[in-house]
């Protein structure tokens, strides 16, 4: 039963984190539309971007064993990310904000390729395990700290623009469910960063 359970919650997790990776669409519709991104910050896109390619890495079976639900997703989640992060580098409204995304974005691609090739060059077995889920759960920390940057906007503002709602309780049922397929699996590096999620607004899960 806890291996269906197990499942059941992955699948949901699945679910509900697609609609948080595409829950954006209207922010990026918004920016394509007016050519510039404004007041938006690329900051969260790019660590959510570096979490998905961790945890999909972290999933794949010569990594975690049956964890393959945390790599679809994440899979999944790892390309609408570097979507939204080239529209910021398109439409960046300034020259100063097109460099700081593209800099974050190198930051994002040369810590994932440091973590991929040390994993399968030097390590094996639990040794392997370890350092990507360790990795995944650092990282995975620095992404639900990048949403305070949008906070400072939102005080000045006194405004939830920046900070939609569905956004929010999406990131809550998305927690939640992967919070519970990481405690039913019993992995030490799926369910703890889920444990602060539903107090925190961010744009990417697990």
């Amino acid at each position: 039963m806890e291996d269906v359970a197990k499942f059941l919650f992955g699948i949901s997790g699945n679910v509900i984190a697609l609609f948080l990776f595409l829950s954006p669409m209207p922010t990026f519709w918004r920016i394509i539309r007016n050519r510039s991104t404004e007041d938006f910050s690329g900051v969260p896109y790019n660590m959510t971007l570096l979490n998905c390619l961790l945890s999909a890495w972290y999933g794949l079976p010569f990594v975690s064993p049956n964890n393959i639900l945390v790599s679809t997703i994440n899979g999944v989640g790892a390309a609408i990310e570097t979507a939204y992060v080239v529209v910021f580098l398109c439409f960046a409204s300034s020259k100063k904000a097109r460099l700081r995304t593209l800099g974050l974005a190198s930051a994002v691609a040369a810590v994932f390729a440091a973590v991929a090739l040390v994993s399968m060059l030097a390590l094996h077995g639990e040794a392997r395990k370890l350092l990507c889920g360790v990795a995944m759960t650092v990282f995975s920390i620095c992404m639900y700290a990048s949403p305070l940057s949008i906070m400072r906007l939102v005080i000045k503002t006194k405004s939830v623009e920046y900070m939609p709602f569905l956004l929010s309780l999406a990131v809550f049922l998305c927690g939640t469910s992967w919070f519970v397929y990481g405690l039913l699996g019993r992995d030490p590096f799926v369910a703890p960063p889920h444990v602060d999620r539903p107090r925190q607004g961010s744009n990417s899960c697990p």
